[in-house]
Formats: structure tokens, sequence, C-alpha cells
């Protein structure tokens, strides 16, 4: 089952989301009588993300976080209203781990290796927390993760000298394929490891297909490629040059396109 991001109240998720980089006003002071709250809205996303990491995105329900906390289902409600809220902010902020330079941050020099890093953050990200392959982020989470990552990406873009609308959409095609090939990649890591199968496995219980139903005259460029050994060995290393090839084949592209629609110098 795919969750999806986004689904919360705007007004309320994005408080919760931008806590700790609005002003505080009288609402936000507590009172000062009654007993000091033993937990902080911070605790309680770091909670279910460990959860999530360990047990997958189930096992960080309200009920199961409450209990990791040691807490009252009803305790928590009062610091995340509701699942949404905290599906939201546990993905962005596993955004914000992404070690991304920032606005007037040392970075790569080379616009391409500036994209590497995004990439190789990217990845580890993905890893780390394999269960963000389950959540769909067509609505994402708007808080402070999530646009920092963007700001790098179109930062790193606009040194290219392309219209404002080709440098975003160059920004949003490399994000397409990092994280959905990541996202991907974290998938059938964690299928592995739910199901104890590796995908080897599960293929080579599959010959008969290649024995018994597979013909080589419908399928002729299939069997060229394998005749050819063109389909690698299957490996990790097989698939890293897979998206090696796809993230190197998208930059050349963005860079060839900057040559035919390079802007005059800005002047000074």
């Amino acid at each position: 089952m795919v969750e999806r991001s986004g689904g919360g109240p705007a007004g309320r998720t994005l408080a919760l989301l931008w806590r700790n980089r609005r002003e505080r006003t009288a609402e936000d002071v507590p009172p000062r009588l009654g007993r000091k709250p033993t937990l902080d809205l911070d605790a309680v996303v770091t909670a279910a993300i460990a959860l999530a990491d360990a047990q997958g995105l189930a096992a960080a329900s309200m009920n199961g976080v409450a209990k990791a906390l040691g807490v009252g289902t009803m305790t928590l409600y009062t610091y995340v209203p509701s699942k949404d809220e905290l599906l939201d902010l546990m993905v962005d902020q596993v955004l914000g781990e992404r070690e991304l330079p920032g606005p007037g941050e040392p970075r790569p020099a080379d616009w391409r290796d500036q994209i590497e890093l995004y990439s190789e953050q990217t990845r580890a990200m993905f890893r780390r927390h394999p269960w963000l392959a389950r959540i769909s982020t067509i609505r994402p989470p708007v808080g402070p993760g999530m646009l920092a990552s963007r700001e790098y990406l179109l930062s790193a873009c606009a040194v290219l000298g392309l219209p404002a609308r080709q440098t975003n959409t160059a920004a949003l095609a490399i994000t397409t394929y990092v994280d959905s090939a990541a996202g991907l990649e974290a998938e059938s890591e964690q299928v592995e490891r739910t199901t104890g199968q590796s995908n080897d496995a599960w293929w080579h219980e599959r010959n008969d297909l290649w024995e018994t139903y597979f013909d080589v005259e419908r399928h002729p460029t299939m069997t060229a490629i394998w005749n050819a050994n063109g389909y690698g060995d299957g490996t990790r290393e097989a698939a890293d040059e897979s998206y090696r090839f796809g993230l190197d084949r998208l930059l050349d592209g963005i860079e060839a396109l900057t040559a035919r629609t390079a802007l005059p110098p800005r002047p000074g």
C-alpha cells in the first residue's frame, strides 16, 4: 500500500513543518501552570522515523509511536493531530538530513559535481530510510527539508545560463530521475529484507520461463542482447552502472541544450 504526503489541513501542517522558523506568538507560549511536558514534537517525529526504519512504515502508526515513547495515544495527539501530519513531518525531516550546501556555503565548483552530490546524498537517504519508497510525494510536504533540496538543485542548474523555465525544468528532470531510481533501489532492498529472498533467487525460480515459454522469434532483440552478454550479471555493480549511465546522459543532454540556447553574458 502506497501512502501519500500532503494530506493534512494546509494551515495546520505548515505550522508544524515550519515550527522552528516562524515567529513565536502569544498563543505559542505554554502556560506556566501544570506539569512540564515530557515530550516535544521533535522527539515524536524522531521516534516515528526510527520505528519506520526498523520495522517498516506500518509500524509508525499513532498507536505504535505512542507505545514506543511510553505515552498514551491521546497524549500523542496533543503533539501531532493526525497521521497525515506525522507523515509529512517524517518525510520532511528525512529530506533535510541530506548535507546539501545552502546559499553562500562551500560547494563543488563544477555543476555536474554539484548534481553528483545531490545524487549521492539522495541514494544514501533512501538506503537509510527505505520506507520513503512507499510514500508518494506528488503533493509534497512543503517544509524546510523539501525547499532546501529544491533551492540547491535550482542553484546548481542556474549557473548554466539557461532561461528560467528551462532551469526549472532541468532541475525537475534531475529530481525525477534521481529520486525515482533511488526509490526503486530502496524498494528492491526492502523486498529482499521482508521476504528473505534475494532478487537472484527469485529469478532463479523462474528459469523455466526461458526454457519452456520464451520464443526467440518473437523476441529477436532480447535474444541478440542476451547472446552478446548485454544484460550484465544482475549485481549491485551492474545496477550502479545502469544508474550512472542514465544520469550521465541526462546531464549531457542538459549541457547540449545549454550550448544551443546560451544567453548573452551578463554585464559586469
